[in-house]
């Protein structure tokens, strides 16, 4: 068999330590690999380029498909994207896979027996970073959720299950709330889960469903959920389980994938030698297992787990009574590689199933036949007076055209023609439209001389959104208290 080609950053702050000891341990278990070294991160950022990575990093992540990442920085504040947002999105990571694990009584915890993998959606949600600013008091993350991005990140759980022998899947969602965008991810989850009847499915709302996590993980097994409340979330159980030094995750596409520590670069401890590398070698593990080298990641997980075992902690997780010795980076990568060969005699050794295949990735994706229509338009506008005077000038400008005024809201909270006076008023009003006539269908110019009326009337306008409706189900939200 042909080495596998994976290509290699060793990131900023503590990443070239964790990153070094981490291959010195993989090369002693006998992976093979065929490594390309690029450059990312901080010292691209300062060169210029806002993205963190140079064009010739990109030619070597499409020759590869598979990027072993250590920590990078990001500068605060300016126009910088995260190049961990950018990498996923650019190569189709879809998948943000992060198994959470407690090493009671190795490594302190307060949920013995936790064993939970929070599988995340990487490139929806929030997560988009669409921003805008509407108004000097008023600013907008957009959250969009797409019907494939949400098929196929909830079948990855389900085949990862199946893969893994994994008895339950649970998602959770913030339905109640977000009706369409949350409840959109609930009913994918009810629709594909029917294809997985030997895998146990549950809903949890998202809120009361992380305080049951945090208090008895030992209910969940594999977790589904949107971008936020994973990222969220996955940081909660892993320092719950005992340390998020601990935890590796994978990113997962349809052609490439990722593999990285769920936690930073820490600079305030780089170059001391003592970071921990265990995110990252577990992240390597992952790795291993998706390049089909099964049995060498059974042999670095297992002398991991019988270091861990010995006592020999780095500082993050050494406790007196638990640890037996404080060692640092190298020495601890040095105690893996001697353990090479042992597996742990009182926690739960690796057996990853030589004949076991990875979790498919590649899913078709069937577009709904749905009609679409639209019916109305939210006209957000800038208005430093009254609601009533608002809703007055607004009615007379939409009189003769083929819009009707029907309601005005702000920040979600209906104002007119039903509001109170308690209501904080801030950032633009949202001014709905609908056709006068629904059944005769509207065409798009009818919005552009609303448009227009409004703009003649001397209101300012900051942002449209149009309103369909979908094989006659309204495709938008309606304002709290209307």
């Amino acid at each position: 068999m042909s080495r596998a080609a994976v290509t290699v950053a060793y990131g900023d702050g503590i990443g070239p330590e964790i990153m070094g000891a981490t291959l010195e341990m993989l090369a002693a278990a006998g992976a093979d690999l065929d490594l390309e070294t690029i450059e990312i991160g901080r010292s691209v950022y300062l060169r210029g380029n806002s993205s963190g990575i140079e064009p010739g990093a990109w030619e070597s992540l499409r020759r590869t498909k598979v990027f072993l990442k250590a920590p990078i920085t990001t500068p605060q504040g300016g126009g910088y994207k995260s190049l961990n947002v950018t990498v996923r999105k650019a190569l189709g990571l879809y998948a943000n896979i992060r198994p959470c694990v407690s090493y009671v009584p190795f490594v302190e915890s307060k949920q013995p027996g936790l064993d939970v993998v929070i599988v995340r959606e990487n490139e929806e949600d929030l997560y988009g970073g669409i921003e805008h600013r509407q108004s000097v008091d008023s600013f907008q993350c957009l959250k969009i959720m797409t019907r494939p991005g949400t098929e196929r990140i909830i079948r990855y759980a389900f085949e990862y299950a199946r893969s893994y022998k994994r008895k339950k899947v649970t998602c959770f969602t913030k339905d109640n709330i977000m009706k369409l965008t949350d409840g959109m991810f609930h009913k994918v989850f009810e629709e594909i889960g029917a294809e997985y009847p030997e895998i146990e499915q549950e809903h949890w709302i998202v809120d009361i469903g992380a305080a049951k996590l945090a208090d008895t993980p030992q209910a969940f097994d594999v977790v589904v959920v949107p971008n936020l409340y994973g990222d969220i979330l996955s940081d909660v159980v892993a320092q719950i389980a005992g340390s998020v030094g601990l935890a590796g995750s994978s990113n997962i596409g349809a052609r490439y994938a990722m593999f990285e520590a769920i936690h930073g670069s820490a600079p305030r401890r780089a170059g001391q030698n003592v970071a921990n590398p265990s995110g990252l070698l577990l992240a390597a593990v992952q790795m291993l297992l998706h390049l089909g080298q099964r049995e060498v990641a059974e042999r670095v997980h297992n002398a991991w787990l019988r270091t861990i075992e010995e006592g020999i902690h780095t500082y993050d997780i050494f406790r007196e009574g638990n640890s037996r010795r404080k060692v640092g980076t190298k020495e601890f990568g040095q105690a893996v590689i001697a353990n090479l060969g042992k597996i742990p005699g009182t926690l739960q050794p690796a057996r990853y199933g030589l004949d076991r295949p990875n979790p498919r990735s590649d899913f078709p994706y069937h577009r709904p036949d749905e009609v679409k229509a639209l019916v109305g338009v939210d006209i957000f506008v800038e208005f430093t007076r009254s609601v009533e005077e608002l809703a007055s000038a607004l009615r007379v400008t939409a009189e003769r055209g083929a819009l009707a005024l029907e309601s005005i809201a702000n920040r979600g909270m209906s104002v007119w023609p039903f509001g109170l006076g308690e209501t904080l008023l801030a950032g633009p009003f949202q001014c709905r439209f609908f056709a006068r006539n629904r059944s005769a269908g509207l065409p798009h110019r009818a919005i552009v001389d609303l448009l227009g009326s409004v703009e003649a009337a001397g209101i300012e306008f900051t942002k449209t959104e149009l309103l369909y409706t979908f094989n006659g189900a309204e495709g938008f939200s309606r304002s709290q208290g209307a």
